[in-house]
């Protein structure tokens, strides 16, 4: 018995040895889940996932000017896909590891209504929306309000959040009555968690779909690949659906 508790002993001191940490730049929308799926990694692996969460426009323009991530998960394919080209990641190592769900959300019960019909009543005080032009899913919200012909009544009522996470803590908070945020940060295990809302038919935006992908300062990180592994896994995939997301 001895002798088997040392070897284990040794063993874990050798895992521990190789263990590191990898830097990630993760979309808000995938906060939650996320934050769950790093420490069941680190759990697994002993490797360490130092994360950061922000709009995925701005994490580009943070990573092509240096900025230290080895890790990407974006909220969309076209910035993966751009920095791709660009000569910034790792070829070959780029997927999608989840496929988003836009809502029309209210932190009041019975204020959203099934078909979104209180975008057209006006009787709302603000509209809080992700901006446009770094956050996709503030741009899937403009694709929809242009889908129902309704973005220049609305536009006026707008509260411009720096990223999908402000945009629904400008709902919590009542600084607007309501809000297009992602499904994940109020649906749990297919459940609203409060509120109430709308869930965005598809056909009135493009698909959201959210690729990972090994950036260049990552390309010989056994935590940043081990942690790319850890998302393809049956289990970091079933933590991921369980928030809302679909998976390809």
């Amino acid at each position: 018995m001895q002798r088997l508790s040392a070897l284990i002993v040794s063993l874990l001191a050798a895992a521990g040895l190789h263990a590191s940490e990898v830097r990630v730049a993760v979309a808000a929308n995938f906060t939650a889940p996320m934050q769950q799926i790093a420490a069941d990694f680190e759990k697994n692996s002993g490797h360490v996932a130092k994360l950061s969460f922000g709009a995925t426009g701005k994490f580009y323009a943070q990573i092509v000017n240096g900025a230290p991530f080895e890790l990407l998960l974006a909220a969309d394919d076209t910035t993966p896909d751009k920095l791709e080209k660009e000569g910034h990641t790792v070829a070959g190592s780029r997927f999608t590891y989840a496929v988003g769900t836009l809502i029309l959300w209210s932190s009041k019960p019975d204020f959203v209504d099934g078909k979104g019909e209180v975008l057209k009543s006006g009787k709302f005080n603000k509209l809080s929306i992700a901006n446009p032009k770094t956050a996709p899913y503030g741009a899937a919200a403009v694709e929809t309000l242009k889908k129902l012909n309704l973005l220049a009544a609305v536009q006026p009522k707008f509260v411009q959040g720096e990223n999908i996470s402000q945009t629904l803590q400008f709902v919590s908070t009542g600084n607007a009555d309501l809000g297009f945020v992602a499904m994940s940060q109020v649906f749990k295990d297919g459940k609203l968690s409060s509120g109430s809302a709308w869930i965005i038919p598809g056909e009135f935006h493009e698909p959201i779909y959210q690729d990972a992908v090994i950036l260049a300062k990552g390309k010989d990180s056994a935590a940043a690949a081990a942690l790319l592994a850890y998302l393809k896994s049956d289990k970091a995939r079933a933590v991921i659906k369980s928030f809302g997301y679909d998976l390809r």
